[in-house]
């Protein structure tokens, strides 16, 4: 999905990255995601499209009358409609045949990707529009919440391998009005956010305005 709209740039990020960290799980990772281009750009338009049809539904006046007659806020439903969800979501990512470490490496290598390219004009001066910005900040959030519910310790713990903070940071940057519901699926879908072991510091930068 990157990599058709950048060129190598993919490469150029996730190789600096990769030797920063002396190691080769994200080279792996990056060559297995070129390699298998058309799945990786399914399975990141499948991530949009997810999360683009929550921020719908969730500012719908007429979505989930029963709900709403219910008197549920927003947050309660949200949290209601992604319970069963994220139980498919785990079922279908932890693969029996496949090392839980090949799949975290897959989604956390796809984060820093949209996470550099969005936070650097060289990069994000190659999006043809806006769409593209927004298509980048919903896969990214959208891998971060499958890495949370699918490795042990979550996608908050210090020894991830996303970065947690710029990730927030860069939505933090973008039009509040855009980037409220990607929030708030971090928010309240999320499933270690409130672990102790997350720090203070992420806590607060998610913490409602």
């Amino acid at each position: 999905f990157i990599i058709e709209s950048a060129g190598d740039t993919c490469t150029d990020v996730l190789g600096a990255k990769a030797n920063q960290r002396g190691s080769m799980d994200i080279l792996e990772s990056l060559l297995h995601l070129e390699q298998k281009q058309a799945l990786a750009r399914q399975f990141a338009h499948i991530l949009h499209f997810t999360l683009r049809f929550d921020e719908l539904k969730v500012c719908s006046p007429i979505s989930y009358p029963c709900e709403q007659r219910a008197g549920q806020s927003d947050v309660s439903v949200l949290r209601q409609r992604h319970a069963d969800a994220e139980d498919a979501q785990r079922r279908h990512v932890k693969n029996v045949d496949v090392p839980i470490e090949n799949t975290t490496d897959c989604l956390s290598t796809m984060a820093s990707v949209c996470k550099v390219m969005l936070e650097t004009p060289e990069y994000r001066s190659r999006f043809a529009s806006e769409e593209t910005v927004l298509f980048c900040l919903r896969v990214m959030v959208g891998v971060i919440i499958l890495y949370d519910h699918v490795h042990p310790a979550g996608a908050f713990v210090k020894t991830c391998n996303i970065d947690m903070k710029g990730c927030i940071r860069v939505l933090k940057e973008q039009p509040p009005s855009s980037v409220e519901g990607l929030l708030n699926a971090l928010r309240y879908t999320t499933k270690h956010l409130n672990d102790e072991a997350t720090s203070k510091q992420i806590k607060n930068m998610l913490q409602p305005n």
